[in-house]
């Protein structure tokens, strides 16, 4: 059961057996707390994108604050799955405020770039899903690996890109709007994508082997975590896209 998202990994349900007697985790209750971790993700988004649309000298506190209390709380969920209905909330309630805050500020430049973006995402996840019900896509241990491996490399330009800036030195051409950098945004986006697959048989396989009844809770927080990467990498492409115009 190895995915890509460090949050749902192969320790996460060998150490969270089912204790004999308890509620077991289910599928249909794994997407009614993935159904209320984005209505809250939602809720608080809505807030930032009116401030940032009416009050932007002050929305710039609650986008940062919304993103650094959502990189711990993701943190302490990783390490503490049993946490996951409270800390997985919290992180929704944060992640509302960031995502929220950049959607108006994209929007500001580009109108109507967020719902295009938030179609694109959801409608991306369902066509996964649809296939990957139907066994079109198979999540074999070698297309995992090859998933783990991208996205492993992903992080790391991104880290060297945010260390690099420290020192006001920017990667040249991947984020800029020519050809190289809508290309690279391009196969993000579809390395984002496909953790959804990842994650997709990662949840079907705990439900199969008895996770306890929170691990719905962590399940649906790890497949947040996915649809808000995929979702930022796509708001990104298009706005390269639409400078290109």
């Amino acid at each position: 059961m190895r995915t890509s998202n460090p949050l749902l990994n192969d320790s996460t349900f060998s150490s969270s057996a089912a204790i004999p007697g308890e509620k077991q985790m289910t599928l249909q209750g794994t997407v009614n707390k993935t159904g209320i971790l984005l209505f809250l993700t939602f809720a608080t988004a809505i807030y930032t994108w009116d401030m940032v649309m009416t009050r932007p000298e002050t929305a710039m506190t609650w986008v940062i604050g919304g993103a650094i209390a959502g990189f711990v709380l993701a943190l302490i969920t990783s390490f503490k799955p049993a946490w996951s209905p409270v800390t997985g909330s919290l992180y929704a309630l944060a992640e509302g405020l960031f995502l929220g805050g950049i959607s108006a500020m994209y929007e500001r430049q580009f109108q109507g770039i967020a719902l295009q973006a938030i179609l694109l995402t959801g409608g991306t996840c369902l066509a996964l899903l649809a296939a990957y019900s139907m066994r079109l896509i198979r999540a074999t241990e070698n297309f995992k690996l090859g998933i783990f491996a991208a996205t492993g490399g992903i992080a790391m330009v991104y880290l060297v890109t945010i260390v690099l800036g420290f020192f006001n030195i920017q990667i040249p051409y991947i984020h800029d709007s020519g050809l190289i950098g809508i290309g690279f945004s391009a196969v993000v986006v579809v390395i984002a994508a496909l953790n959804l697959v990842l994650d997709f048989d990662f949840i079907e396989n705990g439900c199969t082997h008895g996770a306890p009844k929170y691990m719905e809770w962590y399940a649906a927080f790890g497949l947040l975590v996915t649809l808000v990467w995929l979702y930022i990498e796509i708001l990104r492409l298009l706005s390269k896209l639409a400078r290109r115009d």
